[in-house]
């Protein structure tokens, strides 16, 4: 299946562009950061790789970076804003990058640990549920505008593994996804698609 190829029950996921923060890999779960200038070239470049599909909702993070690539897409005035849809809450980790992180704790995994003051895996995973919930109740094809791990989230719970399954499935920044059903069975039929 290609992304042309969207047809009813299919959704295709959408990782908001580049912000200073992806860019430098610190984690950005609630903090507000924009898109940089190469990121809105790149939202703007995802509209053309979108232009003729049609979705029955496009539900988007509250997040200005997920809406502003939303409406670069030019999907904007048809969006949902949806709280589950934001990143996952890294607490005390907000900002930093992982190699920070584990200075002061070697072991540490976000996928097995989660963060302390922000989100456990299985947290993210209730709140992935509750999008994949709303996109099965949809007559035609859904789009979802998230973030890095929650999209991640999102696609394992998909396919019926558990929250942190995400940790296996790489997800670059303006990438596009496709999720859909062969044989009535849930499956990721493209990911990380950065059209290169």
């Amino acid at each position: 299946m290609s992304i042309e190829d969207l047809g009813a029950g299919e959704v295709l996921l959408v990782r908001h562009a580049e912000t200073e923060w992806s860019r430098d890999g610190r984690h950005t779960g609630r903090t507000d950061v924009p898109l940089t200038d190469r990121g809105r070239e790149a939202a703007r470049a995802l509209a053309g790789r979108l232009r003729g599909l049609r979705f029955a909702r496009v539900l988007v993070s509250p997040s200005r970076r997920a809406r502003e690539t939303c409406e670069l897409c030019g999907l904007g005035a048809q969006a949902q804003v949806r709280e589950d849809l934001l990143e996952w809450d890294y607490g005390e980790y907000e900002g930093l990058t992982s190699g920070q992180i584990r200075v002061e704790r070697p072991d540490w995994d976000l996928w097995r640990d989660g963060c302390p003051g922000g989100e456990s895996p299985a947290e993210v995973g209730a709140r992935a549920d509750s999008a994949i919930a709303e996109l099965a109740g949809i007559d035609g094809a859904g789009a979802v505008f998230s973030h890095g791990h929650m999209l991640r989230v999102l696609g394992a719970r998909w396919i019926a593994l558990e929250a942190p399954g995400g940790g296996r499935l790489g997800l670059s920044t303006a990438a596009l996804c496709t999720l859909g059903h062969e044989h009535g069975r849930p499956i990721i039929a493209s990911w990380n698609d950065t059209g290169e």
